[in-house]
């Protein structure tokens, strides 16, 4: 039996090498369990304490400093203020200390603000990257503005006077990168900005997308690595939560990590007219150090995945690389909402679409024809349909074919000359090009027809037709193999034509 056609697979949209970045299951054995159970009931308890003494130290430090401080006059702070710099640096590094953190391998130099105006750090884990603040002597950050609201840490953010964004204001985007820029320019008198730049944490197992906003200034930037000998300071959407993170690390007898100042990144020309660039070639660079792949997941994708879990599919389901999605087929967040909609419908096979889900969903029998377009869709060949492939090929097999020529074209076949179709129309046709029997073109039917008035008009047809787009692929299916089909009869009939032709006798006179 021949095998069925696939659609040519292009490169660009191969899986991503880690499934999901978003996610980390600790596993613990039995000497770990142990030592949980030993430092549990001995040393964290007393790491906790202590640190909950030195933090109010660091707080009255801090509102001793902010004293009098015009928040919205937007100037660096200066005079007797910066002095106390140090004294925060040594006691949040203190802090940090007592908790387990009792020393930071360092390789390589940090930038002088003449050098470089930016630091970019990669890969985020979690709340303890914090102490990469204290290391560089509380540069500014830039955080989420509900972090700065947040009782005694949110006094101590302040203090960093940062750049807040809103994940909730739409032209927050926009005010965070002008004051980027506006801090980043020779002279300005601010000190030197930290950022995190893939905007969300991860579990260290790849370097997702870069985030804009260090590289919209166009201004040198020295990126920085950071690894630690522990996972569990590893703090991810799915995985531990806050106080297990905090626990566990207290439980360790010593959390080992490495920060490795890379040279400073003077972005081209090119790089300058083009951020996206700046941001890709950066974050391979550090990639190259770390030694761990890249991949094309952003802060969107842990949305979908949310989204994923409140309609009763795994987690991983959302993940569909949303940044190449964007730019490859220019699919928006928004037209993933829905598309996850339309796949929560489908998919009854554990989260994902089978190929009985995907019939089910067209009201169709499962034939060769249904196959083959199903095969269209799993890309992986793997016999089922994720998310990600179910936008693929949404965006590159249903849509594209499902254009309003193919539509008028579909009706009139269907018998809609008359202005109307009736359930004896679809069922001629249908019948003979996908095998459906009459009760399940009635249903199909009265689908279409949902005033049940016994005619299917146009604008219900089309509508029906864009609200399930993979009909169309069907059709053209259908219409390539009948008019193959044609062409195959009509080249049989020349060929007999032109062999009767030449076995048949010349009508000349013979000569004398």
């Amino acid at each position: 039996m021949a095998s069925r056609p696939r659609v040519l697979r292009q490169k660009s949209f191969v899986g991503p090498v880690v499934r999901n970045p978003f996610s980390h299951k600790l596993h613990l054995n039995f000497l770990d369990k142990l030592r949980i159970l030993i430092m549990s009931l001995t040393i964290a308890p007393i790491r906790l304490i202590l640190a909950a003494v030195v933090l109010p130290l660091a707080w009255i430090v801090v509102v001793i400093a902010m004293t009098g401080i015009d928040k919205s006059a937007h100037k660096p702070m200066s005079g007797w203020r910066t002095s106390l710099r140090p004294v925060l640096t040594f006691l949040g590094r203190l802090v940090f200390f007592i908790l387990g953190f009792h020393h930071v391998r360092i390789k390589g130099r940090p930038a002088s603000p003449a050098e470089a105006s930016i630091f970019c750090v990669a890969p985020h884990t979690g709340f303890f990257d914090g102490i990469v603040s204290f290391v560089l002597g509380l540069p500014s950050i830039v955080s989420r503005d509900v972090n700065g609201q947040a009782p005694l840490i949110g006094t101590l953010i302040n203090f960093l006077q940062p750049v807040y964004v809103s994940r909730t204001d739409q032209n927050s985007r926009i005010t965070t990168i002008e004051e980027i820029g506006r801090r980043s320019l020779p002279g300005s008198g601010w000190p030197q900005i930290m950022i995190f730049p893939e905007g969300t944490t991860t579990n260290t197992s790849c370097l997702i997308t870069f985030k804009g906003g260090a590289f919209y200034p166009g201004v040198p930037v020295q990126p920085i690595t950071l690894k630690y000998d522990t996972e569990t300071v590893i703090w991810t959407w799915e995985g531990l939560s806050t106080f297990a993170c905090l626990w566990l690390t207290l439980c360790n007898f010593h959390n080992g990590m490495e920060l490795q100042f890379l040279p400073v990144y003077t972005p081209s020309q090119e790089e300058i007219a083009d951020s996206k660039l700046f941001a890709r070639n950066v974050r391979a660079e550090m990639a190259k150090v770390l030694k761990i792949p890249v991949t094309d997941h952003t802060y969107e994708d842990c949305k979908l995945m949310l989204a994923a879990e409140e309609k009763g599919l795994p987690t991983e389901v959302g993940l569909v690389e949303f940044q190449k999605m964007l730019n490859k087929l220019g699919v928006r967040r928004e037209a993933l909402s829905t598309h996850l909609d339309n796949y929560a419908e489908i998919a009854r096979s554990e989260g994902y679409i089978d190929v009985k889900d995907f019939a089910k969903y067209l009201d169709l029998p499962v034939t060769d024809n249904l196959k083959e377009m199903f095969d269209m869709y799993d890309r992986d060949g793997s016999g089922r349909i994720d998310f990600r492939e179910y936008v693929i090929g949404c965006s590159l097999v249903a849509q594209p074919a499902n254009d309003e020529e193919t539509i008028q074209l579909a009706f009139k076949m269907f018998g809609g000359s008359k202005g109307y179709l009736i359930q004896d129309d679809l069922e001629q046709l249908l019948k003979g090009s996908v095998g459906m029997t009459s009760e399940e073109c009635e249903v199909l039917f009265n689908q279409v027809d949902h005033e049940q008035t016994g005619k299917v008009t146009y604008d219900q047809f089309r509508a029906y037709a864009k609200k399930k787009p993979e009909y169309a692929t069907l059709f053209t299916s259908y219409l390539k193999k009948k008019n193959t089909s044609m062409e195959t009869v009509m080249e049989e009939e020349e060929e007999e034509e032109m062999s009767e032709e030449q076995e048949r006798p010349s009508s000349g006179k013979k000569e004398d």
